[in-house]
Formats: structure tokens, sequence, C-alpha cells
């Protein structure tokens, strides 16, 4: 059977690391266990003790939720599977159910990490879109179904920005769930240094931004560096002519 559309296939593409991602205490410490507890699986298997295999991440956007999935299938050295579900159901809706069973079937057989992007998606349609209701509860019919079917070497990774908008039912599957909140000024601080010292100091002469995420403070940053590094070479052009 063909691979549904939309899905991206890949070990892991170059990324973080889990040790340098700036995770709150709190998400680490859960991280971690989630890592041990596929490590150490047989032993846990032994006593019929289930594995949290289902994880959902949530929060502010731009603040590592994409990027600890794939730093957990680094670690795990496991092929990752990537769903972003508002293009994968608004391409082919008839369609949604049957594909969706077709991705999580590949990822039981490969014992993937299968990262649903944007699993808010079918809360949103939902109330947006009355004439598909009837599609979109088949669709979470569908999402309980497989979830509950993955085996215990099969690891589920939901990321939403909107938590509160999703089913309850699905809601409930997920044994983990980690908040992703916008960083502190300490932790852009601690941030922007690691960024910074790339750089020679002349290049960083800049203010910081505050109250932004992970992402955005690194594409400011870049952006100020490159304005520095343009406006050095334009002195050093006129000095020259």
């Amino acid at each position: 059977m063909a691979t549904p559309p939309l899905t991206t296939y890949n070990k892991y593409t170059e990324t973080l690391t889990l040790e340098e991602l700036h995770l709150s205490e709190e998400n680490r410490i859960k991280i971690n266990q989630l890592i041990e507890e596929f490590e150490f699986i047989e032993a846990l298997s032994q006593y019929n003790l289930p594995i949290d295999n289902k994880i959902l991440l949530y929060g502010s956007t731009g603040c590592g939720k994409t990027a600890t999935a794939h730093a957990i299938a680094q670690r795990l050295d496991k092929k990752i599977i990537t769903l972003h579900l508002g293009g994968f159901v608004s391409s082919r809706l008839g369609e949604t159910a049957k594909n969706i069973t077709e991705v999580f079937r590949n990822a039981r057989l490969d014992k993937a990490i299968l990262f649903i992007d944007e699993f808010d998606f079918i809360g949103k349609s939902r109330d947006e879109d009355d004439k598909d209701a009837g599609e979109m509860r088949r669709i979470v019919n569908t999402l309980l179904q497989q979830i509950d079917a993955l085996n215990p070497e099969t690891m589920l990774i939901g990321a939403t920005n909107y938590v509160e908008i999703i089913d309850i039912a699905l809601l409930r599957r997920f044994q983990l769930k980690l908040a992703y909140d916008l960083p502190s000024k300490p932790q852009l601080d601690l941030y922007y240094q690691q960024l910074f010292d790339k750089f020679p100091p002349v290049l960083i002469d800049f203010e910081k931004k505050y109250g932004i995420s992970y992402a955005e403070a690194k594409d400011y940053t870049y952006q100020q560096v490159k304005k520095n590094i343009i406006q050095a070479e334009k002195t050093k052009k006129d000095k020259s002519s």
C-alpha cells in the first residue's frame, strides 16, 4: 500500500541533543524517565509494567516542542515519522481516517516515533465547520483506536499550541503532558550568551529582546548580527573608495 501524503520519514535530522535543549527542570526529569523506560523496557515488562509511550507537548510556539521530539528520536536511535495533521486532514478529508491508519501501521512496524504536529487541528475543525463534523468524529475515533493499538516499542508524540480544544478522550490517552512556556529573562539571557559566543563583540552590540520564544530570540539575534556585518562591510567599502 502506498505511503499516505504529507508524511515525512527519516531516522533523525541534524538536531540538538537533549542535553543542548533548553528544557524546564520538570520536563527534563520526565523526559529522562521516559528515555530510561525505553532503555530498560525488557526489565519493566517482566513485571507487566506499562511503558509511557504517549506524550503530548503543548504550549507556546517556538519553545522547543519539535526539537524535543527529534532529540528523543536521536537518543533512542529510532526513526521519526512526522505528520502535520492540519495539512494532512485538509488535503483529502474523505480519506483521512484511512491514511491515519496507514501512518500508525508503518510506525508500529518500524517501532518508530510518530510525531503528530498541529494535534489540535481536529478540535478547531469541528468548531469551525459543521458540515464536516461527521468526518471529524470519524477521524477522532480512528485516532483513538490507533493510539490504543500502539505497541510498547512505538512512541506517539503529539504537539499543540492549543491544548484546551483537543478532544478530552484523546487527551486522556497521553500518559505524559509536558508544558512549554515562554522562557524567563534569565533563561533567555543564558540562551543569548550561547548565541553570542559564536561572534566577536563588535557584531553583538544590540539590545536584547525579552518575552519571546527561543526561536524568535535566535531569529532576532541572527538578523541583528547580519545587519552589523553588512554595516561593517559598507563602512570598509566607503573608506576604500
